[in-house]
């Protein structure tokens, strides 16, 4: 599963190349987006909410995510005008990260809005990933993918570009059979994530 992405030749692009090829594509008549999220450490600066999480104001971070309901809204407002259906995967590992769960906290709100999220415990990959993990990927349609570059901080890079269409087809396909593994995301929530304690200070 996923062979043929890690052999595909690929373009590196910074982040505003990345986001105006994202665009392009997104707005030009695809019908589905697919994201597989594997890591399990980010850093989301310019984010309020992360800026409040990452120094131990959990008290603050956690009301300060309802600043991205109009944001969300509008994404998966014009997502229907386009007609594209959005999919994404979260793998989970255990024990869970102090960033994983206040990512779930954000990721529940986009559940509210209506997004199609699911998550899988890390542990259900173990015969799949061997050497390599899972990509940290989102697919356009069948057109192109990307993988998602961050650097040696955590901080979001870019992306590597993949046209071919032998491989788009190839990830796609192993995206929907996990996807059809994962747990719906707010069973996953109630049970994991809602249960625990405030994570300690990540600063």
């Amino acid at each position: 599963m996923f062979d043929s992405f890690r052999h595909s030749t690929s373009e590196r692009l910074d982040r505003p190349k990345y986001h105006a090829d994202f665009r392009r594509h997104y707005e030009g008549g695809i019908r589905f987006l697919r994201k597989l999220e594997r890591g399990q450490n980010f850093k989301e600066r310019g984010f309020p909410s992360w800026e409040s999480f990452v120094i131990g104001d959990w008290g603050r971070a956690l009301p300060l995510i309802e600043e991205k309901r109009p944001i969300y809204g509008s994404q998966f407002q014009k997502a229907a005008e386009l007609g594209i259906l959005e999919r994404r995967l979260r793998v989970v590992e255990f024990p869970i990260t102090p960033y994983v769960q206040w990512e779930m906290h954000v990721l529940r709100l986009r559940v509210e809005l209506g997004d199609n999220i699911r998550a899988i415990d890390a542990r259900e990959l173990a015969n799949i990933e061997g050497d390599h993990l899972v990509p940290e990927v989102v697919i356009l349609g069948d057109e192109v993918m990307y993988e998602v570059v961050y650097d040696d901080d955590g901080n979001a890079a870019g992306a590597n570009r993949i046209a071919d269409k032998g491989a788009v087809g190839e990830t796609s396909s192993g995206f929907d059979a996990l996807y059809s593994r994962g747990e719906d995301f707010m069973t996953f929530f109630n049970r994991e994530i809602a249960p625990l304690e405030p994570p300690a200070t990540t600063h």
